[in-house]
């Protein structure tokens, strides 16, 4: 909305300064709005006045050092020009205060607007009366305000004020914004007040966590009982870490509980007292850095030895690289062939991570994010990553929250999308820092966080607290090991909440199947079309035109070869079971489905009104595959049993627990051809309930055609028309096939 005495400014700037390419002050557009271009001129305008001649929209050292050397301070004493006090009035206005009539008077508007500006800064008590101090009209020309915005906390407003008034008289402090928002800013003056308080001069003091700072606060234990300066800081601290507590000068027993609370969250001993640790944990995003981690993750191959030596410095968990596109650069980040044999020997845990590039905020889009959800599934499937294996999709630079909102959260929101179409093989993590790693998990796009905490200067660390949900903390890079065993790793603190794999696939022994090449599509179309009219199932008689089946089979690719490759099948298999059912889908299973919603919910659908219902069925073959809800759930429970999928036992005779089922195969297609693995793998495994068959081998990617045939058969069941079927399928199931091995290039 724009405001007529910030138009008013910008006129003033226009029309005082309108020589700009001379001057260096760019015209401003008359819109009334604010912002840093309006300051900028106003930075450049007022080192024009003081005779700098030199102009720069930084206020910096020069400019400050030139007001405290030419005024001290300012007011209707000191004002040097009416242009000057002009200056003063539009920066007032564009800061929301009352500036007068912009007149070149410092009248009694001008002071109240001071008055309430230094009152708003937390500076009053410094600064008293209504002159302007060099360091105020430094924090007066940002765009940093001073009254809480955007649902600002005034506990955290109270913080920074208090920051202001106790150190605003520093050399290197200056004031910072009092908006209720925890920031860059924020964080930086945290570390000043503590090396003030320790007692570091001007000059010394850097507001950078360093040796001298560490070896200070190791002294400075706060707990139950202590009071004054120190636990200040520490409230407030812990306040900015957004912990439930009070900005106190006192230590109650009731802090000490939120203490020990954070202590908990972020994996530190627990004692409820303010250590060098948890001071370390609040100030600094890698806190303190001798903490041993049970996490690492690194570039270099686990071998043997190294793996020993991981182990024996008290490691579980190893955080690998699922791809490297480089074949020269760090040519072991990528898992190599056997590690995950050796890791799995030697007692270890692993958690893989997806990172290719991701440094840059140009890497960035949903097209991307297909392309690496893509990969990294294939990559985790080739590796031997079982389902529900979580992958960690990284951020690997300063994402700025702008830059979260139109780049990164785009790209996750796509892996999440292409994953679900992939039957969710694989959880999602994120790798990066705190506020992308928050935001990403708020959008429901990651489960669980790895911080790249090591990286304390990132504007995505500064100011934020740790996620709610990480699972992994990067602090510091260490060497561990020695001899053969040496390797360089980055020391991580674990959460506990992902405990990475520790059993794997084998490699496979054959290439696992990729993604249809839809050039391919007409010459497929045709010879199924023939193979079907061959033995008289042209597809007219159904409800769907064999084109319209094969175009639903082949648009849903890459679930199916996710899934033929997670479980190491012939994706063929799944593509001759659903394509066979599609086509067979009959008026009588339209029939059925509205009688299943019928029974269940005593509402016949919208879509089945006009089909003469007349049973209340509890179950029905259902969806592309044509599978019921008792099926999938026997189908799903063995493979649950298997530990080749995550899951809840269902109750294939419990009326909710098969329409629950039966529901998710009718509506979610995704579900439903994801379900046709786990019955091939159910009918090898042997069927439990009416009918027991003799266990065959699972399928395999040598599976023989005998093999293939039998668990074609047992998908449709037993009988004459279900050894009818199969012999029928074998031929579609070569022609899926031939397609396949052209395309897998053997």
């Amino acid at each position: 909305m724009a405001d007529e005495m910030v138009l008013r400014a910008q006129r003033f700037i226009n029309t005082t300064y309108g020589n700009g390419a001379t001057l260096g002050i760019s015209k401003l557009e008359e819109n009334g709005r604010t912002g840093w271009v309006v300051m900028y001129a106003l930075t450049r305008a007022l080192q024009y006045e003081m005779g700098i001649s030199s102009l720069s929209d930084n206020f910096g050292p020069a400019t400050l050092a030139a007001l405290q050397s030419k005024y001290g301070k300012l007011d209707e004493t000191t004002i040097p020009s009416a242009n000057f006090c002009r200056i003063i009035q539009s920066a007032l206005y564009c800061k929301g205060y009352d500036g007068g009539d912009i007149d070149g008077t410092y009248n009694d508007r001008v002071k109240a607007a001071v008055a309430k500006l230094n009152q708003n800064m937390g500076v009053s008590g410094t600064y008293p009366g209504t002159s302007l101090w060099p360091k105020v009209v430094k924090g007066l020309l940002n765009m940093d305000a001073y009254v809480t915005v955007n649902n600002g906390s005034e506990t955290i407003r109270s913080i920074q004020q208090w920051l202001n008034g106790r150190y605003v008289l520093r050399k290197d402090f200056y004031i910072i914004p009092c908006d209720g928002h925890h920031s860059r800013d924020v964080a930086k003056s945290m570390l000043f007040a503590i090396q003030y308080e320790l007692g570091m001069a001007d000059g010394v003091a850097n507001g950078v966590f360093g040796p001298g700072t560490q070896s200070g606060l190791r002294s400075h234990t706060v707990s139950t009982g202590s009071s004054g300066v120190w636990v200040q800081l520490f409230t407030g601290a812990m306040v900015l870490n957004k912990r439930p507590v009070s900005f106190s000068s006192s230590f109650t027993s009731a802090l000490a509980d939120s203490v020990r609370t954070f202590q908990s969250f972020m994996k530190l001993a627990v004692t409820g007292q303010g250590t060098f640790e948890t001071w370390a944990a609040l100030l600094v995003s890698y806190g303190d850095q001798s903490r041993q981690g049970e996490a690492c993750d690194g570039v270099t191959k686990i071998t043997p030895a190294r793996a020993q030596a991981l182990k024996a410095a008290g490691y579980k968990y190893v955080g690998r690289y699922l791809y490297n596109p480089s074949t020269t650069s760090l040519p072991e980040k990528e898992i190599q062939p056997g590690e995950l044999a050796t890791i799995k020997e030697y007692g270890l845990r692993c958690f893989p991570i997806y990172q290719t590039w991701a440094r840059s905020v140009d890497y960035y889009s949903p097209e991307q994010g297909f392309t690496d959800c893509m990969t990294a599934a294939y990559k985790a499937e080739e590796h031997g990553f079982k389902p529900g294996t979580r992958i960690y999709f990284a951020v690997d630079y300063d994402a700025v929250d702008e830059e979260v909102t139109s780049h990164i959260l785009p790209y996750f929101r796509k892996i999440k999308e292409q994953m679900d179409r992939l039957g969710s093989p694989y959880k999602i993590g994120v790798y990066g820092p705190r506020n992308a790693c928050s935001r990403i998990s708020a959008e429901g796009c990651a489960d669980a966080s790895f911080v790249s905490d090591m990286s304390s200067g990132f504007s995505g660390n500064l100011g934020y607290p740790m996620p709610e949900n990480w699972a992994f903390d990067q602090i510091v890079t260490k060497t561990v090991g020695s001899g053969d065993g040496q390797i360089e790793i980055d020391n991580n603190i674990a959460s506990g909440r992902d405990t990475g794999q520790g059993d794997f696939h084998p490699t496979p022994s054959q290439k696992l199947d990729i993604g249809f090449d839809i050039d391919l599509w007409s010459s497929l179309l045709q010879e199924v079309e023939d193979y079907m009219a061959s033995i008289g199932k042209p597809g007219g008689e159904r409800i769907y035109t064999l084109e319209e089946c094969l175009e639903t089979i082949i648009s849903y690719d890459a679930t199916i070869t996710s899934a033929a490759r997670r479980y190491r099948m012939r994706k063929a298999l799944i593509q001759t079971s659903a394509f066979w059912e599609f086509a067979h889908y009959s008026n009588k299973d339209y029939i059925q489905d509205g009688s299943v919603v019928f029974y269940h919910t005593g509402v016949i659908p919208d879509w089945a009104k006009d089909l003469p219902i007349v049973d209340r069925l509890v179950d029905s073959s259902t969806g592309i595959a044509k599978i019921s809800g008792r099926t999938c759930i026997l189908a799903r429970n063995n493979s649950i049993r298997s530990g080749l999928l995550e899951g809840t036992i269902l109750d294939p005779a419990d009326d909710d627990d098969r329409w629950a089922m039966w529901q998710k195969l009718n509506q979610d297609n995704v579900f439903n051809l994801s379900t046709v693995p786990h019955l091939h793998i159910w009918g090898a495994d042997g069927k439990a309930g009416d009918h027991a068959e003799t266990p065959i081998r699972r399928p395999a990617l040598d599976y023989t055609e005998t093999e293939i045939y039998e668990v074609l058969r047992r998908y449709q069941g037993f009988g004459d028309e279900a050894e009818a079927h199969a012999r029928e399928r074998m031929p579609l199931y070569a022609i899926f096939e031939k397609y396949n091995l052209a395309i897998r290039g053997v």
